[in-house]
């Protein structure tokens, strides 16, 4: 019996058909999970907002459901005094991106805690404290004075990156629109005051 058993396994298209099996088998998840994370990340999804959530309030706050803190959309809350349709907020936020990745804003900063750790996680930069103390009336346009001309605003100074207002404003519309992005409770307990 064990003779037998020692054949068997010496087989080459027992270990063929094996790898082939697992192979198709490994295959088939690989699809269900591609299938289901692009579900799960495409905008106007229930996890990632359309473009145009940046016509809308965003914070952050803690669910005691889920026991993390998440995004929380509002209601209207303009960004440089315009209204943006779907397609001109996709247009705008397509822009913000390759200004971010023109100037290599991950060599320093992350995104959803991808990039360099030298500078601050950018994943909710909308919502950072930080911005009350720098000039301007209203969020939207204290984010873009300070991406046209950095303040030192902690240990390390940003670096002038020559960037015009209207890339500045493509920019912020993607920092809104990225904070708006419910990345599981990522950064914890981010803006939370220190006695919660």
């Amino acid at each position: 019996m064990a003779e037998q058993e020692q054949r068997y396994t010496q087989d080459p298209f027992f270990w063929r058909a094996g790898a082939i099996a697992a192979t198709i088998f490994m295959s088939m998840v690989l699809a269900a999970l591609t299938i289901d994370t692009l579900r799960q990340i495409t905008p106007g999804s229930p996890r990632v907002p359309s473009y145009d959530v940046i016509n809308n309030s965003v914070a952050y706050q803690y669910d005691p459901a889920r026991a993390e803190y998440a995004p929380k959309i509002g209601g209207e809350e303009l960004i440089f005094g315009h209204k943006y349709s779907p397609e001109e907020a996709a247009d705008l936020i397509g822009k913000g991106k390759l200004v971010i990745q023109s100037r290599a804003c991950i060599d320093c900063h992350t995104f959803f805690g991808n990039g360099g750790y030298y500078a601050p996680d950018l994943t909710r930069a909308w919502m950072d404290p930080v911005w009350s103390i720098y000039a301007g009336p209203k969020r939207a346009d204290k984010l873009a004075a300070f991406m046209m001309h950095p303040l030192r605003l902690g240990a390390r100074a940003m670096p002038d990156l020559h960037i015009q207002r209207d890339e500045a404003e493509a920019a912020v519309a993607y920092l809104k629109w990225m904070s708006s992005v419910d990345s599981n409770g990522f950064p914890d307990r981010f803006g939370a005051a220190s006695g919660q």
